[in-house]
């Protein structure tokens, strides 16, 4: 439709006239008008059949009487002005046309504003008045652009300006999150900042939204029609009025109840209401748990023991176990020593197994009280989490609250029959466990070694390390020595089986003088060993290598070399042997102070054999 034209003359009171009845009748306040003045034919004037007295009282009733009296413009200039895009209009609702609503706002066409846009859809009247903002007087459709939401913003918008002033209190309820923070509609969206939300940053605003928030007004931005708000510092003065107020009337020993507000590891922070208190993890439970979230959560309220405050530093420990009586109190009565109990397996470390007895109580069964005829290096070789056991319990530390328990103390002690199996001087078969340097482990029964000292292998050998006669699992047989029942220690021999050849066949067969013959085996800085038979070794000291001094033996002998050695002594007490090659070589006799002499330069305290210091064939550099 285009806009009405009212065509004036002579007659155009007349003409107007007409149009201000049409007008009345529709009850449509069309105001907006163009005028085109023109001259007319006066029988246009007769056709409306209007008196010209009454022409002019409808015309001033209408558009006043500087339009009656011919003034148009001011009439066109005013009407088009009221209708400006960005106006605030007055319309009202006609009707319904699928999600839109229908408005007439007094254009030549009704407008249309979406559903959305309203709040009371369902509800709307016909004739209901609604406010909107006129966006475009006629679209590529020739529809009438309206909001209404826009309309109710700047409303609003001026509303809060003339309500409100920076550093006033509002509500609002959050809207939406946006980047970096929350909108909340007080009227109009404001922009709550995330750091400005609460006293620590939250980690998610999502929660805010929906929720009717108090905040404070920061700033005003009226150019740009922004309002920033913060919670924070109305937080932290009701916490600080809380605080105080807490402070002033906790005691410990109190029950209080707060809200969680962190979990971590080592315990949960509780909120009791203007101060935060740490419920450690150690005080949640009597019982074991491996995190704090076992027994909480964040938002979780809980009814806590107050168990020390330091008004200082104003820190207050809290306590979840202390509110129930600790199962330690009669532990000795319920669990007395050296009593047989069953329990589970819960948890396993290098040093033994942890065993649940009850709901607050366990004890430890350490790997050396697990079997007492296996060595274990890890509690897992005989257990496992989940496992029921018996256990026998050793010893109650009630201060510390620590139960020792024994797992081979179920069993009987086979110590206790080894006496009697096992007594001095019985021959017995078994594996080689293990090798040290002094010696060689030998599993007698499961559970039971004995020790096969070194120097109780051979009664000629010098032995410097049992690796040289045996490895891992080689079976031997040995002698029983001596039983040590408390150390729980077997001493073994294999020498022992055999008459020591040092009482009658060595000095019988090897005689100061005599000449024999030998076999380099191992050369140290003092001398040279050599092997007169199998197992049995005599010295030859450097001073008995050659008629000239000897710096370095290797210079004059190697190791297995055949050699022909003169007999200089036959310790028997000490088991040694002295020889000289040198003397061999020139049948030069046996002086009378060389015992003496030959003592004193020796190093080695016991015939200067590997184990006295000697280089060994592994250390001899050819």
């Amino acid at each position: 439709m285009n806009p009405r034209i009212l065509v004036f003359g002579h007659g155009a009171q007349a003409i107007l006239v007409a149009h201000c009845k049409q007008l009345q009748q529709t009850a449509s306040a069309a105001k907006t008008v163009k005028v085109v003045i023109q001259m007319v034919d006066h029988n246009l004037i007769a056709d409306l059949a209007v008196d010209s007295s009454e022409a002019d009282v409808l015309v001033r009733q209408a558009y006043g009487d500087d339009v009656a009296d011919g003034n148009m413009e001011s009439l066109i200039s005013s009407e088009m002005q009221e209708y400006s895009t960005g106006n605030i209009l007055k319309g009202r609702f006609v009707g319904k046309a699928g999600d839109d609503a229908v408005i007439d706002v007094g254009l030549k066409s009704e407008g249309l504003v979406h559903k959305s846009e309203f709040d009371n859809w369902d509800s709307l009247q016909s004739g209901d008045e609604i406010e909107v903002i006129l966006e475009e007087l006629e679209d590529e459709n020739g529809i009438v652009k309206l909001s209404k939401r826009k309309a109710d913003r700047i409303r609003n918008w001026n509303k809060v300006l003339e309500t409100y002033n920076e550093g006033d209190i509002i509500e609002g309820k959050g809207v939406r999150r946006i980047k970096g923070g929350l909108l909340i509609d007080i009227g109009v969206p404001a922009f709550l900042p995330a750091s400005q939300i609460d006293v620590r940053r939250p980690s998610d605003v999502n929660q805010f939204i929906g929720k009717t928030l108090r905040a404070e007004i920061i700033k005003i931005d009226v150019p740009r029609r922004n309002i920033v708000v913060s919670r924070r510092t109305l937080i932290e003065n009701e916490r600080d009025e809380a605080k105080q107020r807490l402070l002033n009337t906790i005691n410990e020993g109190d029950i209080i109840t707060g809200k969680v507000t962190n979990v971590a590891e080592f315990g949960a922070f509780i909120d009791l209401g203007g101060i935060d208190g740490l419920l450690h993890v150690t005080d949640m439970s009597w019982g074991r748990i491996k995190h704090p979230n076992e027994m909480c959560s964040v938002g979780d309220d809980l009814e806590v023991k107050v168990l020390k405050v330091d008004f200082d530093s104003e820190k207050i420990a809290l306590g979840l176990k202390q509110k129930e009586a600790s199962p330690w109190d009669d532990i000795e009565q319920r669990f007395p020593v050296q009593t047989k109990v069953t329990g589970k397996v819960v948890n396993l470390v290098s040093y033994g197994a942890f065993i649940h007895l009850e709901d607050g109580v366990e004890g430890l069964v350490h790997v050396s009280e697990m079997s007492w005829r296996k060595r274990i290096n890890h509690p897992s070789e005989i257990v496992q989490p989940g496992d029921e056991i018996e256990v026998i319990v050793l010893d109650i530390d009630k201060d510390k609250h620590e139960i020792s328990l024994g797992m081979k103390q179920v069993e009987s002690n086979p110590w206790e029959l080894v006496t009697e199996k096992y007594p001095i001087d019985t021959i017995l078969s078994g594996a080689i466990r293990n090798l040290t340097n002094y010696g060689a482990f030998v599993e007698i029964e499961p559970g039971i070694d004995g020790l096969l000292h070194v120097s109780d292998i051979s009664w000629t050998e010098k032995i410097a390390h049992p690796n040289e006669k045996y490895k891992k699992g080689d079976v031997v047989e040995c002698i029983v020595l001596e039983i040590d029942l408390e150390k729980q220690r077997i001493s073994l021999g294999m020498k022992q089986m055999q008459e020591d050849p040092w009482k009658i066949n060595i000095p019988e067969l090897y005689k100061p003088g005599m000449v024999v013959d030998g076999v380099v085996t191992k050369i140290t800085n003092f001398g040279v060993f050599v092997e007169l038979e199998e197992g049995l070794e005599g010295l030859l000291h450097i001073s008995e290598l050659a008629d000239k001094k000897v710096e370095n033996p290797q210079d004059i002998v190697k190791p297995g070399e055949k050699v022909n050695v003169k007999i200089l002594r036959v310790d028997l007490e000490d088991r040694k042997i002295g020889l000289s090659l040198k003397r061999a070589q020139t049948g030069e006799d046996i002086p009378g102070d060389w015992e003496e002499s030959a003592i004193e330069s020796e190093t080695p305290a016991r015939g200067g054999m590997d184990d006295h210091g000697a280089l060994g064939s592994d250390k001899i550099e050819l």
